[in-house]
């Protein structure tokens, strides 16, 4: 079995990630926690996503998410598990994923031995993550496996994701990019969040942010534009490496011809989700 190439990895990811991610976008988890009082917009997708760790408060969250601001954090964690406990929270987050995707892919889709090729695949892949450092990739890990393969296959995307995320962090720390900073430049490459849904998710203040346009312009990565400097981009480029490096175990387990079956299976589903809209618009971008 040959191994599939570090570009190949990151390939696979993209599409598998979008498809875990359609979850936080979804007006489902948003009407699950509505129905045991929790009416904060932020909450749910934090509860949802921080709740394989149990009842943490805001400084493991702020540890593990990264690109959240602590005292936003805090305002919401823990006091959220006194209305909804962890376990109801993935009750709640599990029902919204069955129901996202029912609506976004259809039920032909959902029921499709495509479906289940894709689950099988993404939960072998998954299976193959290291749980050392890794926080969200293990805390997600002890969880049962869903027996429908449309729920196998969201668990397993979220498994690969939360390994991949894990690991891009360590990349970040290595590059010496603190949360903003890491926010501002991914945002300079167009691929990362607009600097208004990142203000509004993450808690982080116009002044923070313009902050840290001046640190990354100090250290001659960003232009007086903002835009990313050679020494920029070649910074993006070099973490996304060393994240494919190490991101590389699940992918291995598959080796090449697996990575690309899944892919294509992936970026099909993704394609669905997509145009029956996942994804609110102006979503990315530099502006």
């Amino acid at each position: 079995m040959t191994n599939p190439p570090p570009h190949a990895v990151r390939r696979c990811a993209h599409p598998v990630n979008l498809l875990h991610s359609t979850l936080y976008f979804s007006p489902d988890l948003d009407a699950g926690f509505r129905r045991l009082g929790i009416e904060d917009r932020s909450t749910p997708a934090l509860a949802a996503r921080s709740a394989p760790l149990g009842a943490v408060g805001a400084g493991t969250v702020a540890a593990a998410f990264y690109s959240y601001d602590h005292g936003f954090l805090a305002e919401r964690l823990p006091a959220v598990w006194e209305t909804v406990s962890p376990a109801a929270a993935l009750e709640i987050r599990l029902e919204a994923v069955d129901t996202t995707l029912r609506r976004l892919l259809g039920e032909e889709a959902v029921t499709s031995p495509a479906m289940a090729e894709a689950a099988d695949l993404a939960l072998r892949a998954a299976e193959g993550g290291g749980r050392h450092a890794r926080p969200l990739y293990s805390g997600n890990a002890d969880l049962p496996v869903p027996h429908a393969p449309h729920l196998r296959l969201w668990h397993a995307a979220t498994l690969l994701r939360e390994h991949r995320g894990d690991g891009h962090q360590t990349a970040l720390l290595g590059a010496g990019l603190d949360p903003v900073e890491a926010l501002v430049s991914h945002t300079a490459t167009g691929r990362g969040l607009t600097p208004r849904w990142v203000l509004d998710t993450r808690g982080w203040r116009q002044d923070d942010w313009d902050a840290a346009v001046e640190r990354l312009r100090g250290r001659g990565l960003l232009d007086a534009d903002g835009e990313l400097t050679a020494a920029g981009t070649a910074l993006r480029e070099s973490l996304e490496e060393e994240t494919d490096r190490l991101d590389a175990a699940p992918y291995a387990r598959l080796g090449a011809d697996g990575v690309a079956r899944l892919t294509e299976l992936a970026k099909g589903f993704l394609a669905t989700a997509l145009g029956a809209g996942a994804y609110p618009t102006g979503l990315t971008g530099k502006r």
